[in-house]
């Protein structure tokens, strides 16, 4: 009696406790779910997690930093300026200003006039195709100015005597460094494009030698006649470059 009463009722209950089961697994998938929209939304905040159409490019970064830099340089400048002007009302000795004055222009921080040299760079058609029989076709980076390109136009004006150089539109310092990425010019906290002018005062003559006897300089000019990068040396008699209106504060530095 006890046996079979037992037997009559095991098969009913174990359809019972599938359901139950059953029930369970469905609650828990919708109680999951339910807090992955949850967290969706509020790391969203609002915005479409499957675009990027709310988030800035890294390009527009660089030009936004590049924008507020120019502006804080201006700043800068337009304070150094009101703290000179306060200088020379404590009534500087005649040595004391002169003094000044050449160390001023020795570190570029005051405009420069005279004669030099403008050189241009610039990247070459995108199209380009070999202009020299035997020569290989272009890969991209055949065809764009590279770090080294500009800094050997520098180096060289340095070497041929240059009282200063103007990178586009900023004068280099002691502590300016000339960085490319990607194919623009990181400059003092600001970006370029080419093409890259580069100018230097000092005497005409020997600024062009400099330049034509660099080997790199050469080895440029090879691609300029392969693939027709841009080249251009102007002289002038009369250039004007501005003085450097920035932070000439020393970061960091390394013993070679």
């Amino acid at each position: 009696m006890t046996d079979s009463t037992i037997s009559s009722q095991t098969p009913a209950a174990r359809p019972r406790r599938g359901r139950i089961v059953g029930r369970a697994l469905t609650c828990t998938v919708f109680a999951l779910a339910g807090l992955l929209f949850y967290v969706s939304g509020r790391t969203a905040h609002g915005t479409d997690l499957r675009t990027d159409n709310s988030l800035l490019k890294l390009s527009d970064v660089i030009q936004q930093r590049s924008t507020q830099n120019q502006q804080l340089q201006e700043q800068v400048a337009a304070d150094q300026d009101r703290a000179d002007g306060l200088a020379r009302e404590q009534g500087q000795t005649p040595d004391d200003a002169a003094r000044l004055a050449a160390l001023q222009q020795a570190a570029g921080l005051d405009a420069l006039h005279g004669p030099g040299l403008t050189v241009t760079l610039d990247d070459a058609p995108p199209n380009a195709t070999a202009r020299i029989p035997g020569v290989p076709e272009p890969g991209v980076n055949d065809l764009v100015i590279h770090q080294q390109d500009i800094q050997a136009v520098v180096n060289a004006l340095w070497r041929g005597g240059a009282e200063g150089i103007q990178v586009m539109d900023q004068r280099l310092v002691s502590t300016s460094a000339v960085r490319c990425v990607g194919n623009t010019l990181l400059l003092q906290g600001r970006v370029y494009s080419p093409p890259y002018v580069i100018r230097a005062v000092g005497r005409t003559e020997a600024l062009r030698s400099a330049v034509d006897a660099d080997p790199t300089i050469r080895n440029y000019l090879g691609y300029v006649a392969a693939y027709g990068l841009g080249w251009k040396v102007q002289e002038g008699n009369e250039l004007s470059l501005p003085g450097y209106a920035g932070s000439i504060d020393l970061r960091a530095a390394s013993a070679q």
